[in-house]
């Protein structure tokens, strides 16, 4: 404990004597000064016992009075009158004015010497930091060896609650509760979870003070980079002392150290699952199970899906036509819409205790996780796709700014590589329509038209029908439009003549022409289908 006013009192060997203020003795002394001036305010910074043996104290009362007020105003604990030299008792106006303000008024007799008292203060704040220190060395060893255990942040977090008093919290980089010690405490540190979010916002190191309820809780950013990795929270009845804030301290760089750890661990764990994910792409699925063991838990045993995800072209050119993927961000920038869609994952994956394989492959995400667990949720819920709230419809531009992504269907480990294309197939779909996420099974819905608008698809259309084109503009006799007609009838003649208004002869003339110029026969279905797919692809185009 710090010395105070009752601690000096209580000391038999200073002698002194309570005359005012009594009611003011557990305030602890930060100092003690010597003064004899009539004003000694501008040399004092507050918390001292100011000794005195009023050399220049004004005889009238109100001289007295308002020496009093500018002592009590400067912040003076107490003020300690030596008696014998100036003044053989303490004014009465002095003691009054002293009980007026509330300030403590000690008589100190002749025979105790200023010095004494100015060695037991020295003393007493001297014990109090070595007190400090100790308990700090204490509390840092504590800790330490509680972060070293098996359970090591909840152990550091139940050291630092005894410690403190109260209790303390840990939150993971979205602001979610990881641990709390005591374990009634989960409640109180879940409420101020907003404040953990808020304090993400600010470039770390950051740390905020909040109220709540009964508890003063103060919040600590976790953590080495530029964003924070984790928070801690630590709530109290009181504000906490100098010592006890070297002790939160301490707990702050034992689980910064520890969160970096297990970055650093989780790197290696991220390189190994990219290769993992390589290998079941790559159809290696038995070597990839044997090369993972129990690492990844259960993973590989049940159902799985990939999603790939990339960011859409970020503009179009004069032409309609997409200048390419939105860069990367830069060394500088905030992270990108791939990086908090890991950064989603991870956290899913953390307080689930599930595992996903990641892998950046050219301007590319591919995730592989568990089929309809806390990973693909959290993935769905980021792109803001979760209970088809995305709308099918044109290529509007809505995923811009974001992610487009598409999930393939559950599949078994050793069928990723299919279900690599499925997702594949569902991205680009995704990437016409404007859509956050497309999934595998929506393909199999809807009409196959959408998907002709693709570039190579339009190039393939026109090659084809170029030749039927190319005669049209030079020569009688509309081929293109007689060919729509004839295969939307179904190769019926007379109704297929009918709708252009020609006889069916002349309609037979035309189609024996349209093989000639394109060296196929319209006997063959494949034929007739890839030529129908051409024309919807060439009315979609215009």
């Amino acid at each position: 404990m710090p010395p105070t006013l009752a601690s000096l009192v209580r000391n038999p060997a200073l002698k002194l004597t309570v005359l005012a203020g009594q009611d003011g003795l557990d305030v602890p002394v930060r100092w003690v000064h010597t003064s004899e001036l009539d004003d000694p305010a501008p040399f004092l910074e507050g918390g001292e016992l100011l000794l005195t043996t009023g050399l220049k104290l004004p005889d009238a009362a109100s001289g007295q009075r308002a020496y009093v007020h500018r002592l009590a105003d400067a912040g003076v604990v107490g003020l300690g009158f030596g008696i014998g030299l100036s003044h053989e008792e303490v004014p009465g106006p002095l003691a009054d004015a002293a009980e007026e303000r509330g300030l403590p008024l000690l008589r100190v007799p002749q025979p105790t010497p200023f010095i004494a008292i100015s060695k037991a203060v020295s003393a007493a704040l001297a014990a109090e930091q070595y007190r400090a220190v100790t308990m700090t060395s204490q509390a840092q060893q504590e800790l330490t060896r509680a972060a070293l255990g098996p359970d090591g942040s909840r152990a550091l977090l139940g050291r630092l609650a005894q410690r403190l008093g109260g209790w303390a919290a840990l939150y993971d980089a979205a602001g979610g509760v990881l641990a709390a010690e005591p374990e009634w405490a989960v409640r109180r540190a879940a409420r101020i979870a907003g404040e953990a979010v808020r304090l993400r916002e600010r470039p770390a190191p950051a740390a905020a003070a909040v109220q709540d309820a009964a508890d003063r809780v103060e919040l600590q950013s976790l953590g080495t980079g530029r964003r924070a990795r984790g928070f801690l929270a630590v709530g109290t009845e009181r504000r906490l002392s100098p010592s006890e804030r070297y002790v939160v301290n301490a707990a702050v760089a034992l689980l910064t150290l520890s969160l970096e750890h297990s970055r650093t661990l989780q790197g290696a764990e991220q390189r190994l699952g990219a290769a993992l994910l390589q290998m079941l792409l790559a159809g290696e699925a038995e070597r990839a199970r044997t090369v993972a063991g129990t690492m990844f838990g259960t993973l590989l045993d049940g159902p799985v899906r990939i999603l790939v995800a990339r960011r859409p072209a970020r503009t179009r050119g004069a032409a309609g036509e997409r200048n390419g993927p939105a860069p990367a961000p830069g060394p500088g920038e905030e992270d990108g819409p791939l990086d908090a869609l890991v950064g989603a994952v991870e956290t899913a994956a953390l307080r689930t205790a599930e595992h996903a394989l990641v892998l950046h492959h050219d301007d590319r995400l591919v995730l592989l996780m568990a089929d309809g667990g806390a990973v693909q949720k959290a993935c769905t819920a980021r792109l803001g796709a979760a209970d088809g709230q995305a709308e099918e419809g044109p290529d509007d531009g809505r995923a811009e700014a974001g992610l487009a992504a598409g999930l393939s269907g559950p599949v078994a480990p050793a069928a990723a590589a299919a279900a690599h294309r499925q997702a594949e197939g569902a991205l680009a779909v995704a990437l016409r329509r404007g859509r956050p996420l497309v999934e595998h099974g929506e393909l199999g819905h809807g009409s196959v038209l959408p998907l002709l608008g693709d570039e190579a698809v339009r190039a393939f259309a026109e090659g084809l029908l170029r030749p039927l084109r190319e005669h049209d503009a030079t020569a009688r006799g509309d081929l293109v439009a007689s060919l729509q007609a004839w295969l939307s009838r179904h190769g019926q003649w007379d109704a297929a003549a009918a709708e252009l208004g020609v006889h069916r002869h002349t309609l037979r003339y035309r189609m024996r022409r349209v093989e000639e110029l394109l060296g196929r026969s319209l006997d063959d279905p494949d034929v007739r289908m890839e030529l129908w797919l051409a024309l919807k692809a060439r009315r979609d185009d215009a």
